[in-house]
């Protein structure tokens, strides 16, 4: 018996992709399946209701195992991660306190980012003091006109004290094309500044030294897709000039790190880590099979979204933050950053860095996520996805690789700049009309929070050291627009704070499911202004509402009900009211011509741009 194997459900019949799409046109009873299932990506894509063994058939990177050429899924056979937090020096015996601190409370990997004024031998001195660089990993950055002086004084540190240089790890940050991401200012010494850093750091091996900074394009608007190909096509710009001088193909790809952001596409961030590995372990296999061991094996670094982080309702950021984590740890990254949920309005609190670093223990010591390598794989969804990803990625990777000046170019002259503020345009339009939702923001609202109070001391976000001011920008090199994707609905809302609420009331009446789905709609909708809202269970009469609605010193009545009896109620409303408050239809019936013809212009309904709406509301109260 022991022995004796039972298949489970052998008794049912296979069952063909033919039969069940059979049976789910069936269920949709004459609606377009496309329109109604088939889900048409940001990235450009369609995406299936449902997948089967069939559909990956075809995909190579079924069969690749862990640890193994092309590293689809694993560049180790563990799926351990460092638990990275950064600090910034500006005192750094405060610094160094903190540092050795949160080393005892689970933090596997430091991120320095020093002051350049500060920056001395004695400022490493002190820093580093008590921190055992060969057992933490350790990330020191600063302006990048003097990352050369950094990594000299990092050097002279570990040489000086004696610390076995190959046994340190971690990167001396330098992002090459920074000052045009961030100032709009063309930076002709990068090369230059490329190879000091490598002569300079030979005694440290294992530090990396190129950053391909690809969390700035995710912060900037980029989708997954665009940040993968231009992650590539940067980091493959890095190699080529670096091979162009003389040096081995993989003494370079070992000295390159790539930063990648994560956004809230759960799955689809899970499959770009897994692309990530898969496409850059090509890039460097191209070169030569010699080169397909460890120099194929990427080094990723995921830091959490900043672009989806909110000001109200902040501790949503939390739940944001953590599906992004999960998303990275079980893409198989090799360290990940979690942002304190309340850096968008203030400086992190001991409070928000300690939930951050939790954030990560509880997925590897509680949820034990560090026990599986790659647990996503033969998943038919998150294979398709690796795959069209890939895809994608890769095209637009050639794409730039194969045009006048390559990557440098498509930097220098704002061509990347153009592209991804044309796609921050979009993302922040989808905002604006709820096809991209950020939960207590542009939709469920908290009615009664306001923030202009965390506001009183503005938290200052920085893009760099400001070492390029006084530079001339360069005309048509527009820096990156970091301006986060709640950022007009979060000022639209601090606007009404500061000045007068106004009172939205709920004419309800009518159809009891259509008028109690619409006043819940219509306080969503006006919620995300801060307005007040009244909501009332129903009236009998049209007139007894309008006079309620007097009453209360109503600034906007929102007539709710059904759309077949708003071409009654709706003329006599707005007839009663007389111009008293602003008149608002709750929903797009079918009279809307009608009623607009006898004068009533506001109709709100979930095709409505939220954002433009709601500005011009506080136009009308002078609250612009």
């Amino acid at each position: 018996m022991a022995n004796k194997r039972e298949r489970l459900f052998g008794d049912f019949p296979p069952v063909s992709k033919e039969q069940w799409l059979e049976k789910v046109t069936v269920d949709l009873k004459g609606a377009s399946f496309d329109k109604r299932l088939v889900w048409r990506t940001p990235e450009g894509f369609n995406l299936q209701p449902m997948y089967r063994r069939e559909d990956i058939a075809q995909y190579a990177s079924r069969l690749a195992l862990p640890g193994e050429y092309p590293y689809v899924r694993s560049t180790k056979l563990n799926n351990e991660w460092l638990v990275r937090q950064d600090i910034k020096v500006k005192d750094p015996a405060e610094a160094n306190a903190k540092a050795l601190d949160i080393l005892n409370k689970g933090v596997t990997s430091l991120g320095f980012n020093i002051s350049k004024t500060i920056l001395s031998a004695e400022t490493l001195e002190t820093l580093l003091k008590g921190i055992d660089l060969t057992a933490v990993e350790i990330n020191l950055s600063t302006c990048v006109s003097c990352t050369v002086k950094l990594a000299e004084l990092f050097v002279a540190y570990v040489q000086k004290h004696q610390i076995d240089g190959a046994a340190v790890r971690g990167a001396i940050e330098y992002n090459p094309f920074k000052r045009e991401l961030m100032k709009g200012v063309v930076d002709d010494k990068r090369y230059d500044t490329l190879e000091q850093l490598y002569n300079i750091a030979k005694p440290i091996p294992q530090m990396r030294l190129y950053i391909v900074e690809a969390s700035m394009l995710s912060n900037a608007g980029a989708g997954i897709v665009k940040e993968l190909a231009y992650a590539l096509a940067w980091g493959a710009e890095v190699l080529d000039q670096m091979v162009a001088r003389g040096h081995d193909v993989e003494e370079i790809a070992r000295r390159i790190k790539f930063h990648f952001g994560i956004s809230s596409s759960y799955f689809m961030e899970m499959a770009k880590f897994r692309a990530a590995r898969w496409l850059w372990a090509e890039i460097i296999g191209a070169h030569g099979d010699q080169y397909k061991g460890d120099a194929a094996k990427i080094c990723q670094h995921a830091t959490t979204s900043q672009w989806n982080m909110t000001i109200y309702d902040a501790y949503v950021n939390l739940l944001r933050s953590q599906t992004e984590t999960m998303s990275a740890a079980l893409g198989g990254v090799d360290s990940i950053t979690v942002l304190p949920f309340n850096i968008a309005y203030e400086e992190s609190t001991d409070f928000s860095e300690r939930i951050a670093r939790n954030q990560q223990l509880l997925l590897s010591e509680e949820s034990h996520f560090d026990k599986v390598v790659d647990p996503a794989a033969g998943s038919y969804y998150i294979e398709t996805l690796t795959n069209v990803i890939a895809e994608q990625a890769w095209q637009l990777f050639g794409e730039i690789s194969a045009s006048e000046g390559g990557f440098e170019s498509f930097v220098t002259t704002g061509a990347l700049q153009r592209d991804l503020q044309e796609t921050n345009t979009e993302r922040h339009a989808a905002v604006a009309k709820r096809k991209e939702t950020l939960l207590g923001t542009n939709e469920f609202p908290n009615f009664t929070e306001t923030a202009h109070e965390k506001l009183a001391t503005p938290a200052v976000i920085t893009t760099g050291c400001g070492c390029s001011a006084g530079e001339k920008q360069q005309e048509g090199l527009q820096p990156l627009n970091f301006d986060r994707g709640a950022n007009q609905f979060e000022e639209l809302r601090l606007t009404t704070e500061r000045g007068k609420q106004p009172v939205v009331f709920m004419l309800t009446i009518g159809n009891l499911a259509m008028r109690l789905a619409r006043s819940q709609f219509s306080g969503n909708f006006f919620g995300c202004a801060g307005y007040k809202l009244i909501d009332n269970l129903g009236f009998e009469t049209v007139q007894e509402g309008i006079d309620a609605a007097v009453a209360a010193k109503a600034d906007i009545v929102v007539l709710c009900s059904s759309d077949d009896e708003y071409e009654t109620y709706a003329p006599e409303a707005f007839r009663l009211l007389d111009g008293r408050a602003q008149f608002v239809v709750a929903g797009n019936p079918a009279c809307t011509e009608q009623l607009q013809a006898l004068g009533i212009e506001h109709f709100i309904h979930v095709r409505s741009n939220v954002l433009e709406t709601l500005q011009h509301f506080n136009k009308l109260f002078g609250l612009a």
